[in-house]
């Protein structure tokens, strides 16, 4: 009525039952079905004036504010038809090589694909969204990237940054605040066709960074235009054909280097229990506990006992304790678990996947039960931080052991060959190196040394466990991580190829003198630097660093705790603090005081070793 209103103060006469060319319509379907009733017959109307604007009518501009949900509920068979493009490689003619790409199917990224539908239909048009700035250098949308540059001849973007999940700050380190209430950083999208560029042709991209006080952000916007902000023009570099400013002037060197990926023949994500308070334990005695009370318990007992949600796809209580029976309750099948940095921990492992651990990943999780192997474990991408996404276990590894924002992998050093019943003659039972030989031929001819499966004391050879020690080195290099490290934080971590037989061993020296730190395994890690002098109760309450003091409670702390260890980063963890904080409220027995002493040194001479890596001239 408003609206009729002003229409009419400016002279305009409406004709006999004209409407405004507004419908209520789902704009990624098609068509409404008619369920028979009053309303439905008027949805279906509705509908059918929308289908007769996106049929017939050229759209020449989308504008919008798109919804924003990772688990979309349109899973209609048009729009997932179109969402094929962006879930390809760039250049369309290979599927997207992710395990998981899922995050593509967001509503937001659904409307620009919908946009981007009609504008090509019709051959020319803008697009202008305000949505989350993931998709802007996301690896995974590398695909989707390239399909919007291949049909716009210009995007801007002005990345409003504000993403509390990558607890993201301004470049000088002053705080970033969301233009919204919400979590997600956004951006702002201007996409345009004009029909002039050729189909082979890319589009350009300009981009800017926005960083500060929401009032701020309002302000620059409102002040500012598409003409006069400094936008700056982005090279479009494949394979990811990033949306962001990215220093690419290392990129060829890095490109050089060798993928992890690459590397391991196998590998995959550690173990995801899906009800962590069910199936992880601090002792083999909780894990027996657990077994009998999935059992015996009655299931609504058993769930609150443990506080088990709802049912998932992936785990199921009746399937849960099935795997058990099934297992006949063999309490042999308990094993530990690297849960987090220096945190092992006990869980049941049958193998079984959907049983009562969700996924066990049997994949790599079968070459890590064997006591003398040893799991890389690292991140294909990082979302939160910088670059030290990366340890060694030994053992079978959960998913989050390195980070809890992305999904970690872990690779096996050693593969076994898998034993069911009767060997078969001549079948080997030798562990065999989860290694690219191709690779490992190009090191040896590089170096001039021998490749053994197994450690010698020969002279002029090398071993699998050499090659870790080395890789575990050069991503302990402040110089190094620096350096490439815009390329580390979107995909599996490379190394070079050693620089030379000296070079080499320098690193295998003290690549495996931070592997032996890290499992506890060294004698430096006896040589406890702390204290813990105080009596009383030893309950975690709130643990606090305060002069080189590590409180656990208010008279109770461990003395002489160098600031580097309590801040000090492996992956989205800070171990010393991390291990405190998941024992809140309980009682540190005289083993746990020595294990967090232990974490300590380990965490210090880390540092120190750092420096020492940092001396050496890797590339």
């Amino acid at each position: 009525m408003q609206l009729d209103l002003l229409l009419t103060e400016t002279g305009y006469k409406p004709t006999t039952n004209q409407r405004f060319r507004v419908y209520l319509t789902n704009s990624l379907e098609e068509s409404h079905p008619d369920t028979g009733t009053l309303f439905a017959n008027w949805l279906s109307t509705e509908a059918n004036e929308a289908n007769h604007i996106k049929r017939d009518t050229p759209v020449m501009c989308v504008i919008g504010n798109p919804p924003y949900s990772g688990e979309s509920a349109n899973q209609g068979e048009w729009i997932m038809s179109l969402m094929e493009d962006y879930k390809k490689e760039p250049g369309g003619r290979e599927k997207l090589k992710e395990k998981n790409s899922k995050w593509i199917n967001d509503d937001y990224v659904k409307f620009l694909r919908y946009g981007q539908h009609f504008i090509e239909k019709n051959g020319s048009g803008i697009l202008a969204f305000i949505n989350p700035h993931g998709f802007l250098d996301n690896p995974t949308f590398r695909g989707m990237r390239w399909n919007l540059l291949k049909t716009y001849d210009k995007i801007y973007t002005i990345d409003l940054h504000g993403n509390s999940k990558k607890k993201e700050t301004a470049p000088d380190g002053s705080v970033d605040v969301n233009v919204f209430d919400i979590m997600q950083g956004v951006s702002i999208n201007i996409f345009i066709k004009s029909g002039k560029k050729k189909s082979a042709e890319l589009g350009k991209v300009f981009h800017l960074d926005l960083f500060g006080k929401r009032e701020m952000k309002y302000d620059y916007l409102f002040d500012n235009s598409l003409k006069s902000i400094d936008f700056k023009e982005l090279p479009i570099v494949a394979p990811n054909y990033f949306f962001v400013s990215k220093d690419f002037d290392e990129q060829k060197d890095y490109d050089k280097c060798i993928s992890i990926n690459s590397l391991f023949k196998v590998g995959n994500s550690g173990v995801v229990s899906k009800r962590d308070k069910l199936n992880i334990h601090n002792t083999k005695q909780g894990v027996v506990q657990m077994i009998d009370d999935v059992i015996n318990l009655d299931e609504t007992e058993c769930r609150k006992k443990y506080s088990i949600p709802e049912d998932v796809r992936d785990w199921n209580f009746s399937l849960a304790r099935q795997d058990i029976k099934d297992a006949k309750q063999n309490t042999e099948l308990i094993q530990q678990i690297n849960y987090r940095p220096f945190d092992k921990r006990y869980f049941y492992y049958t193998g079984k996947s959907k049983g009562v651990v969700g996924w066990p990943v049997p994949v790599v999780s079968n070459h890590l039960l064997h006591n003398d192997n040893l799991g890389f474990m690292t991140n294909k991408k990082v979302e939160v931080g910088d670059f030290t996404h990366y340890i060694i276990y030994k053992g079978i590894v959960e998913s989050h052991a390195v980070s809890m924002k992305e999904i970690n992998y872990v690779f096996p050093l050693y593969l076994y060959p898998e034993t069911k019943g009767q060997q078969i003659i001549g079948q080997s039972t030798e562990r065999t190196p989860n290694l690219n030989t191709e690779i490992v031929k190009q090191i040896a001819e590089k170096l001039g040394l021998t490749f053994t499966t197994e450690k010698e004391a020969t002279k002029d050879t090398f071993a699998p466990i050499d090659i870790l020690d080395y890789i575990y080195a050069v991503l302990h290099s402040p110089t190094y991580r620096e350096k490439y490290k815009e390329f580390l934080k979107i995909d599996f971590p490379r190394v070079p190829f050693p620089k030379d037989t000296a070079t080499f061993w320098q690193l295998v020296k003290l690549g495996g003198e931070i592997r032996q730190i890290h499992l506890l395994e060294s004698p430096t890690v006896e040589k406890h630097i702390t204290q813990y002098p105080e009596d009383g109760n030893n309950v975690v309450v709130k643990p606090k660093y305060e002069n080189g003091k590590v409180y656990i409670n208010d008279t109770q702390y461990f003395g002489n705790v160098p600031q580097v260890a309590w801040e000090f980063y492996i992956g989205g963890y800070q171990p010393a603090q991390k291990w405190l904080k998941d024992r809140k409220e309980r009682t540190l027995e005289f083993d746990d005081i020595l294990h967090y002493q232990k974490i300590i040194v380990a965490l210090t001479e880390t540092d120190r070793l750092m420096n020492e890596i940092n001396k050496i001239d890797i590339e």
